[in-house]
């Protein structure tokens, strides 16, 4: 049934001993090798049989006409060309079979992108981003089950293989008024948010809201079952010394409160911490003690529009989606969001990004301050971006499925090491327009495909230029998306959605890396430890 299998490092690949110790399992043996040693490694599995059938992210079996992928919280099961069911015995990995070699199974341990930090350097705060950093242990040996009958899939879903719809909120431009309008809106509609605050009062704006000044309003969100979670500690900057006594020194208001969403360009901010004079064991330290274990990745897989919602769909993060979900608009507009998203998602490069905004900055100097020194530095960066943004128009056929790198592998949630510690990071889908983002359509989409969504969302965004956003006006809510999240409540309510905090959400996806499966000398697959996942067997 297996011909080989294989360890492939960055640098080496060498050939792994496999002992079938009964009928209906094979162990992978790492006795020779000390995976503490590696951040990222691959197992290649070489099959007699072609892999016919692939367990897809929405449980239902597809063909390998196409790149498949199974992420940690994916079923990992195939079915060869014979019949036979596989599945692995532990759900660690990224399990990936490329179209054009369909004998051959990568069991991917942190591959490039899948789960992607980003990190702000030097005094211009240019960024990079970085693989996460692991520790390859797992609660069992990798195995191979080969079912007789029937494998097992688990539920991401509390309620049984349904989608999942999570928000996290940033703070930005809370006031008094608009936080109670926003707690009232999604007490109504029976929804559920993990809402950033600013602890301290320190704003450009006397009517930003902060728990120093709201303390009261903040805690009855927390009451009505949302959770709270620190946005940075405060909206402007304070001098760096000022800071940094900050971060160290800040009491917890409450003791629950796990989630640390970055804002702005705090000095103290996670992706910031390769820059920074605080030292990452003193950074992991002071989170330690103040019960803080998730941390926002500053990054968006893409931009939520019509037919974009489901993070674990690559399919809906490539140029093709995009340009679809924004047919209606004009095409001005819908040619600037083209080249931003090709920019900003489908290269996602430091240097490409830095000429955009240069390219804007310097055109706005030439057009409306009249200051023709900024035009020859304002042609340079255009036509270095003319020419990235043509070769992908040239090559459109291929480059318009192409999943955007940061999303390739549907990070939503992974564990990253700061010094000595695990600590969860996340990863969001940017939710802007509310029209579109939860539209009927997109809603029904998300339930069909039993997707996922992280939302990064702005509920009292002011700007005019926001379309689609919550407040139509200063105290009044859009009545197009308030029917929508009324839509959306009533999917919660008939348990066709779950919209967990995020921390609920961590916490019931723990099970997942605890999750350990095995099989009967007569082929029946079983979960054989104590965890609280939905289960149900897949022929």
């Amino acid at each position: 049934m297996i011909k080989s299998v294989s360890l492939l490092t960055t640098s080496e690949k060498h050939n792994i001993p496999f002992e079938k110790n009964q009928k209906h399992k094979i162990v992978i043996d790492f006795n020779d090798f000390n995976l503490s040693e590696v951040n990222a490694f691959d197992i290649e599995i070489v099959f007699s049989e072609s892999i016919a059938q692939f367990r897809n992210h929405d449980y239902t079996w597809v063909n390998c006409n196409e790149d498949r992928m199974a992420n940690e919280y994916c079923p990992k099961i195939i079915r060869l060309q014979n019949g036979q069911l596989v599945q692995a015995n532990i759900t660690n990995g990224i399990w990936e079979v490329n179209k054009k070699d369909s004998f051959k199974l990568l069991w991917r341990f942190n591959p490039e992108f899948a789960g992607s930090i980003t990190n702000y350097l030097g005094h211009s705060n240019r960024k990079n981003i970085s693989q996460s950093n692991k520790k390859n242990h797992f609660p069992e040996r990798l195995t191979l089950l080969f079912p007789e009958n029937s494998a097992l899939e688990f539920s991401r879903s509390k309620y049984p293989f349904t989608a999942i719809a999570c928000f996290t909120d940033h703070c930005d431009f809370d006031t008094k008024e608009n936080l109670e309008q926003q707690r009232a809106f999604f007490k109504d509609n029976k929804v559920k948010v993990t809402k950033g605050f600013f602890l301290n009062h320190y704003s450009k704006r006397s009517n930003n809201a902060s728990f120093q000044n709201e303390k009261d309003e903040l805690l009855k969100w927390k009451e009505d079952g949302h959770e709270l979670c620190y946005h940075s500690l405060s909206q402007s900057l304070k001098s760096e010394s000022e800071s940094y006594e900050d971060f160290q020194n800040f009491v917890p208001p409450l003791n629950n409160i796990k989630v640390w969403i970055d804002h702005g360009f705090q000095p103290y901010n996670f992706s910031l911490l390769k820059n920074n004079i605080l030292s990452e064991k003193d950074f992991e330290e002071n989170l330690k003690c103040k019960n803080i274990n998730v941390l926002w990745n500053y990054i968006d897989s893409g931009v939520s529009t019509t037919g974009v919602i489901n993070q674990f769909n690559t399919k809906h993060f490539t140029l093709s989606s995009f340009l679809k979900g924004n047919k209606d608009l004009g095409l001005v507009k819908k040619m600037q969001l083209m080249i931003k998203n090709i920019i900003f998602h489908y290269y996602n490069d430091e240097d490409m990004i830095l000429k955009y905004k240069n390219t804007a900055g310097n055109f706005k100097k030439v057009i409306f301050q009249k200051k023709i020194k900024s035009f020859f530095p304002f042609v340079k960066d255009f036509l270095s971006l003319f020419s990235c943004i043509f070769s992908v128009i040239l090559c459109w056929k291929s480059a318009k499925n192409k999943p955007y790198k940061l999303a390739k592998y549907s990070p939503v949630v992974f564990k990253h090491i700061i010094q000595d510690e695990e600590f969860y990071i996340f990863q969001t889908l940017e939710m802007l327009d509310f029209q579109k983002s939860l539209s009927k359509e997109n809603i029904e989409n998300l339930i069909n495909e039993k997707g996922v969504f992280i939302a990064h969302t702005y509920f009292s965004v002011p700007m005019e230029y926001h379309k689609g956003k919550l407040f139509s006006s200063e105290n009044k809510i859009d009545q197009k998306v308030s029917e929508n999240f009324k839509i959306l409540g009533e999917k919660i309510q008939n348990k066709e959605i779950w919209n967990p905090t995020l921390s609920e959400l961590i916490e019931y996806w723990n099970d997942f890396e605890k999750a350990i499966f095995d099989i009967e000398p007569n082929g029946s697959v079983f979960v054989s430890n104590n965890i609280d996942l939905q289960i149900r067997h897949v022929i």
